[in-house]
């Protein structure tokens, strides 16, 4: 997938509406338990930092993010399955910290499912500590519940 972007400048860009199929799309490829279309119009409606990562008019990934009283939740960061392993969650990670310290943020959070160790071992490569488990914090499938590691990041 990477030779089929040679050449072509990556950039981010703020999620609009118009965009959210194309979103969600994503969304339902990456996950069992998607974010679903309202979900991300609720976010981009309560002034969440919602940005596209896009290689011409490819959709690499995006992440949206809750800015609180100096700290910033992560609420979602999803690459496209298909340029997964390639380093897009990293650059989408930085860009995140970049724009946490701006709003003089001193903490950034997030939860990530207690079996996702791929995710895990992105974000403590990226300086993230886990710092508690909450109990039945994702939807399993199957009337089942699963943990969330929840993992801070000092600035």
């Amino acid at each position: 997938m990477v030779d089929s972007l040679a050449g072509v400048e990556v950039q981010f860009e703020p999620m609009r509406v118009e965009q959210l199929d194309a979103v969600v799309a994503v969304e339902q490829r990456a996950y069992a338990h998607p974010w679903n279309r309202t979900n991300f119009l609720d976010a981009l409606q309560s002034g969440n930092q919602a940005q596209l990562l896009v290689a011409g008019d490819v959709l690499l990934g995006y992440f949206v993010a809750m800015p609180g009283v100096d700290e910033v939740h992560l609420l979602n960061i999803t690459v496209a399955p298909e340029y997964q392993g390639q380093g897009w969650a990293r650059v989408m990670l930085d860009a995140l910290t970049v724009w946490a310290r701006g709003q003089s943020s001193q903490w950034v959070w997030l939860e990530v499912r207690v079996g996702n160790l791929r995710a895990m071992r992105v974000y403590e490569a990226h300086g993230y500590k886990r710092v508690g488990q909450r109990k039945d914090y994702y939807p399993a499938g199957r009337g089942q519940r699963e943990d969330a590691v929840v993992m801070g990041l000092r600035l």
